[in-house]
């Protein structure tokens, strides 16, 4: 993606106000059908968009960030403002308090969510859904076996049958 000085220019300047002939006029082109031009070439182009990618993904938190902000106020790190009437002088007043314990032991609860080991009802659920696949897969394996043993069966029977025809067939 190389782009020439005044390209660069140009781009950045329609990303902030997405109007081509004034981002061409800023960026220092003689007329305003340079913008236009601008936005048909395909580095132009591809700049542009590889910018807004970047401005997008900044806009939207990660996982990372989620916990750590959901972290911070279940430890009470994170402050709300609320209004409150000063008894003493009668005025509103702005205020910086902890997050309650409702919304504290919600955020917790957010946490926990997503380390399902750590508590010991979800250890239990966890220990009986790997017992039921145990289970499960011996069923399964219980079935193909019979089912091997069965086929085997049929081959010796269907031999012997064959067999035994044949003699007959020698006796007539």
């Amino acid at each position: 993606m190389k782009l020439t000085a005044k390209q660069r220019l140009f781009a950045d300047e329609y990303i902030k106000s997405g109007n081509a002939t004034q981002s061409a006029i800023k960026a220092g082109y003689a007329n305003e059908v340079s913008g236009r031009e601008n936005l048909q070439k395909p580095t132009v182009k591809a700049y542009i968009n590889a910018k807004m990618g970047e401005i997008e993904s900044h806009k939207i938190a990660d996982a990372r960030e989620a916990m750590q902000a959901i972290t911070s106020i279940a430890r009470g790190e994170t402050t709300e403002t609320q209004a409150q009437i000063n008894p003493l002088s009668g005025q509103w007043e702005k205020t910086e308090v902890p997050a309650n314990l409702k919304t504290r032991l919600a955020a917790w609860r957010e946490v926990l969510k997503r380390y399902p080991l750590a508590d010991e009802l979800t250890k239990a659920q966890l220990r009986k859904a790997n017992a039921d696949a145990r289970v499960a897969e011996a069923r399964a394996k219980a079935l193909e076996d019979n089912g091997q043993d069965v086929a085997a069966a049929l081959d010796s029977i269907m031999d012997k049958l064959i067999t035994e025809s044949d003699k007959e067939g020698y006796k007539r």
